[in-house]
């Protein structure tokens, strides 16, 4: 299963019986009941193997104080470079420090499998920033043993996608996209729509007005009190909870933000220096005409295109100044002289121009004065899927960044939107991409420091705008939003480490969907071997009002469109929304048998 983030995605463990029996009809709880009790007779011990966890940077440092903190026995890989690694170690892991993961390092922490006893290390957590080492070393510990389970963390999901295949028992986590939801979340204060990836694809649940390219309906709030979930039909469609696609372009605003394009870029060129060795050619032509005209007795014309020709070094006609008194010729070939520095000067100015501000930085920037707009500020990896989001629901947004090879610059030109290149941290450049008049700015460079002091000065001159920051330092980010006031703070190491926690436990990844006082949850299932699911058709998993099947994968690809009369295999993944009791009864099928979660207990 591949988690992606969403704004209301959490990591849950299966919903506990007492929660689940609120909703399930008297008989089916009493079932249930009997189902739990005998499955507690037989519970098995947890499996305390280690969990082995390699990366160098600060996701790594949440993720082991996550596992830490969760019981799990930890044997962190880390570069001894690492800033990190003393403190990995005070937190109880035991820290193997080297340079490069090889196979007799991942042999020493515990991973090898002869085939008749298991490796003593249950999990691999891969959290290096370079994606190809992550594959590298994932497709090594695979065939040292072939029944560990991977974690990893990938910047390409595209990659990601594809290591099912490569792998099997897998896990993979984009942490950009993870992360990128809940800052756009924070921007736009949008609490009507939810944001997840579902099934391989993009989704978003939210009122029927505001989403398009409908995929079922959720629940119909005709009675907001008590809303029907899941229902066949409803009285009033245009009110209900739906799950879609997209949002509709006709209820977002009107994108009010441009970039300058060539004509605005051949203004911001033609700066005031050009303009005024222009204005010293021009004034130099226009005398030159009238003296030549004077002095040679020819006509206007002759004289104008002998000067500019004279003026811009393209020469003098001897014939004309041939006969002419001694001093003009000496005026001739200082106006000559003159005009080649002047050409020279103009040439540099405009080259200067152009490589010192870069085609891209003189197109792509902002024009005019744009309002109610995002600014993001850092366009790495989470900027640039921050980018895309908004770009998504059609919301006018301008970035800025000082490094011009970063991701988000690209995304930026592909999605044409404008991006003012800049250190976000100082006042000219946050004027440049309309801080004074913008809803929201989002702070999303590497640096704590630098989004710090780009929010004080958004506030400086922004008083209503929203700031959210990216930081690490959780003692600092909390201090800044308590005594400064400069809006709200995540860490994306703190938004990924619960998601590769709940990986290594096996847990799923859930998103939450309200409906009145009542919620959904939506989820990925897959059936396992053994299980009371395989062989059954996918028709009778569906439950009125509990249960429904959105789509299913036998391999790599989602099918949204699934024939219901279809049998289930082993392996076989199912995108479901749900209520808790109706997850619950489909994780009682799609579980092997006596199959105990981290907590020991049997079922969900």
């Amino acid at each position: 299963m591949t988690f992606f983030g969403s704004s209301g995605a959490s990591t849950e463990s299966p919903p506990a019986s007492e929660e689940t029996v609120a909703e399930v009809p008297p008989s089916t709880g009493r079932r249930r009941g009997r189902a739990s009790t005998q499955a507690d007779k037989q519970a098995q011990t947890p499996d305390s193997r280690a969990v082995v966890v390699c990366g160098s940077d600060r996701t790594m440092l949440r993720v082991v104080t996550e596992l830490v903190s969760s019981g799990e026995q930890v044997i962190a890989i880390v570069n001894p470079a690492s800033r990190h690694i003393e403190r990995i170690g005070e937190l109880g892991a035991q820290v193997m420090g080297v340079r490069v993961v090889s196979e007799s390092v991942l042999r020493r922490a515990g991973i090898d499998s002869d085939g008749t006893k298991p490796s003593a290390a249950r999990a691999l957590v891969l959290l290096d920033a370079d994606d190809v080492h992550n594959v590298h070393t994932a497709l090594t510990a695979r065939d040292m043993d072939e029944n560990l389970r991977i974690v990893v963390q990938m910047v390409n999901p595209r990659i990601g996608a594809q290591l099912h295949q490569l792998l099997g028992d897998c896990v993979v986590i984009s942490g950009p996209s993870l992360a990128a939801p809940a800052f756009v979340a924070d921007a736009l204060e949008d609490d009507e729509l939810t944001w997840l990836e579902l099934g391989g694809r993009r989704m978003v649940a939210g009122p029927a007005a505001l989403i398009r390219e409908k995929v079922t309906v959720l629940a119909d709030t005709t009675s907001s009190a008590t809303p029907d979930l899941l229902p066949q039909s409803s009285d009033d469609p245009a009110g209900d909870i739906v799950l879609g696609t997209g949002v509709r372009h006709d209820v977002r605003r009107k994108r009010d933000v441009r970039r300058k394009g060539w004509v605005m870029a051949t203004r911001d060129v033609l700066d005031r220096r050009v303009r005024i060795i222009a204005a010293v050619m021009a004034s130099l032509v226009v005398v030159g005409t009238a003296l030549t005209h004077w002095i040679t007795g020819v006509e206007w014309l002759r004289a104008l295109y002998l000067v500019m020709g004279a003026v811009t070094s393209a020469g003098i006609e001897d014939d004309v100044f041939a006969d002419a008194p001694p001093y003009a010729k000496v005026a001739a070939v200082v106006v000559q002289l003159t005009g080649i520095v002047l050409v020279a000067l103009l040439t540099a100015v405009i080259v200067d121009s152009l490589i010192g501000a870069r085609l891209s930085r003189v197109i792509g920037g902002v024009r005019g004065r744009p309002r109610n707009h995002v600014i993001v500020c850092g366009l790495g990896t989470v900027g640039a899927r921050v980018l895309e989001i908004l770009s998504e629901r059609g919301v006018a947004v301008v970035g800025v960044e000082q490094d011009e090879e970063a991701p988000g610059v690209q995304t930026a030109h592909r999605l044409r939107i404008p991006v003012v290149m800049g250190d976000s941290s100082q006042e000219e450049t946050l004027r440049l991409a309309g801080a004074p008049q913008a809803q929201a700015v989002l702070a999303l460079t590497d640096g704590d420091i630098t989004n710090l002091e780009t929010a004080m000065v958004v506030r400086d001159l922004n008083d209503d705008v929203r700031i959210t920051m990216r930081m690490f330092d959780h003692d600092l980010a909390h201090k800044v939003e308590r005594m400064l006031g400069l809006g709200h703070s995540r860490s994306v190491s703190m938004l990924v480490a619960p998601a590769i926690a709940a990986a290594v436990a096996n847990r799923r990844s859930q998103t939450t969907v309200p409906a009145g006082r009542r919620v959904l949850l939506l989820t990925e299932v897959t059936v396992e071997r053994d299980s009371v699911a395989v062989g059954r058709r996918l028709g009778e998993l569906d439950e009125p009002g509990g249960l429904r099947v959105l789509a299913r994968a036998d391999g790599v690809e989602w099918d949204w469109t699934p024939t219901f009369e279809r049998a289930l295999r082993a392996g076989t993944r199912l995108a479901v929304a749900g209520t808790r009791s109706g997850l619950a009864r489909l994780l009682l099928v799609t579980r092997a048998p006596h199959r105990p979660d981290r907590s020991g207990r049997i079922g969900p």
